[in-house]
């Protein structure tokens, strides 16, 4: 069996004025096989957009963005590490938690931020992380400090959004404990999926923008993999026999869509919008199998098509490489299929939904640069000027570039359908909310079916495709005061202006200035001392 993978993977239902419910905590221990913290009051039919535990518990985490060097598949280049390690450490969090995350910014030449992919901010929309929306990038030297509540539970991930730097590896994984709709015996925990390529991320963006993008030279699995079977190696997992796995899959690429498959063995996927499965191991003493994450070429620039691999042992003494054989499979990049997709807990938008905006996204050439449009306008902010801060200024109008759609009702449904006549797919994702998937297809889009069918547990996620020279119609619930990035996940279309930001119910937006103020003032001795130049859209 195989399951289709994306350029950012939604993970995680969450919370939105959620009254925070005491819970008792005696006795209970999270693991795979219990999860017994989750019964009565709150168990995986609890509706997480109405209440959520409170714990009382801060997780704290510290880390450190830093220049280095890596070699992942064998071939040193320039890397950007947290805390020294690729993927980054995992921020550990139990349903209800408070987070709070110390970044600092140890490189020499780039300012940073890290956005929490997953984690809605519910009500604490300066700490999404994103450079000229939410703050202005952490100078050199300088830290920052980001809280929030883990009113949603499942897999995400954290990645920096401060120009093409997350796809110089500086990423890592979330997990927070919860229920969930299956049983299994051992979490493994996150298995991320990258392309790689023999070169930096703003040397391959400058080459997207002028020429298309780049080729993929390989690919990697939880930062690691063989090139040319000569450098490197491969990751590898022990199963014992007939134990259940929890594989947490998250797509990490830069620009790359993926299979992802382990021979011979089967899975059920669990827990709704999340792309967490789980695989019964074999009734096996001893036996090596591949597992594979395959580019499809219909949308993925790529020369490691059959070279991005790992290994599942039943025997750790074992060296051998596997001889299976994949399964077969058609090229593609339609997402999954919204059949696999029904949330566990049904909810109903058809009461209050009234129709929306229209996107057209278009490709155009200015000044030998391709350029990503929705609407005729492509997207820039200033990295010293956020829109937070604006706000916080009392601005009431902002420029064409910065693409705000301002949402000033609250507790509305509003629609969004993004349309593309251009020939590739674009995974879309918008911060601070689950939306619904209301249709998507090829062609023209056509609203006649929505209303009878579409609007009744619906599929909720907040990263979905937009098919080629197709359509996406999504819609969510103005419940929570921000501004909002939505963009396409691919690297090199987001720097290149593929993107709109949604400014919800400004005047109830919290903003914490003095935060706001040393960031910026930080930021703006950097860029005064070094004579720094932004290049891209600004996110």
């Amino acid at each position: 069996m195989f399951l289709p993978l994306f350029s950012s993977l939604v993970a995680l239902p969450a919370v939105l004025g959620a009254a925070l419910i005491p819970k008792d905590t005696t006795a209970c221990v999270h693991s795979a096989a219990n999860r017994s913290c989750w019964s009565d009051e709150f168990d995986i039919s609890t509706n997480y957009y109405e209440k959520v535990p409170g714990t009382g518990v801060v997780r704290e985490y510290w880390l450190n963005i830093e220049n280095t060097t890596a070699a992942p598949d064998g071939v040193e280049l320039p890397a950007q590490l947290i805390n020294g390690s690729f993927p980054g450490p995992t921020i550990i969090a139990d349903w209800g938690d408070t987070v709070v995350v110390h970044v600092t910014n140890s490189l020499q030449n780039s300012g940073t931020g890290l956005h929490f992919h997953g984690i809605r901010q519910n009500w604490t929309d300066q700490m999404d992380g994103v450079p000229s929306i939410t703050q202005c990038p952490i100078a050199p030297g300088d830290s920052y400090t980001y809280k929030w509540r883990a009113v949603e539970y499942g897999t995400g991930w954290y990645h920096s959004h401060f120009y093409v730097q997350a796809w110089d590896s500086v990423f890592g994984g979330i997990l927070i404990n919860g229920p969930a709709t299956a049983n299994y015996d051992v979490d493994l925990g996150h298995i991320f999926l990258n392309d790689w390529y023999h070169y930096t991320a703003d040397q391959l963006d400058s080459q997207a923008a002028t020429g298309g993008p780049p080729t993929a030279i390989n690919g990697l699995i939880n930062g690691t993999n063989a090139y040319n079977d000569m450098l490197g190696s491969r990751f590898e997992t022990v199963f014992k026999a007939n134990t259940r796995y929890r594989l947490r899959l998250v797509n990490a690429a830069a620009d790359n869509h993926f299979r992802f498959m382990i021979d011979n063995h089967t899975w059920s996927i669990g827990m709704g919008q999340r792309y967490d499965v789980i695989v019964t191991a074999k009734d096996l003493a001893s036996g090596n199998f591949w597992l594979r994450a395959i580019p499809q070429e219909a949308c993925s620039e790529t020369s490691a098509v059959d070279n991005v691999k790992g290994i599942i042992r039943y025997d750790n003494s074992s060296t051998a490489d596997p001889t299976t054989s994949a399964y077969s499979y058609t090229d593609s990049c339609a997402d999954e299929d919204s059949s696999n997709l029904v949330p566990y807990l049904p909810l109903n938008a058809s009461d209050t939904y009234t129709y929306g905006e229209d996107e057209e996204v278009a490709v155009q050439v200015t000044d030998n640069a391709l350029l990503w449009t929705m609407n005729k306008t492509s997207f820039r902010t200033e990295w010293e000027n956020p829109t937070l801060m604006q706000v916080a200024n009392g601005s009431t109008s902002f420029t064409a570039k910065q693409h705000v759609i301002q949402l000033p009702q609250a507790n509305q449904w509003v629609s969004f359908v993004i349309h593309s006549p251009f020939a590739q797919d674009h995974p879309m994702h918008l911060h601070g909310h689950d939306f619904l998937i209301l249709a998507s297809g090829y062609g023209d889009f056509d609203s006649s079916p929505i209303i009878q069918s579409s609007l009744v547990n619906a599929p909720r996620r907040d990263v979905a495709m937009l098919p080629a020279s197709g359509y996406l119609a999504i819609a969510f619930r103005t419940d929570n005061p921000g501004a909002w990035l939505m963009h396409c996940h691919i690297a090199w279309h987001t720097a290149e202006g593929f993107a709109v930001q949604i400014l919800e119910r400004k005047s109830e937006i919290s903003i914490d200035r003095s935060q706001l103020d040393s960031t910026c003032t930080n930021w703006n001795k950097y860029v005064a001392a070094k004579d720094v130049t932004q290049h891209d859209s600004g996110v």
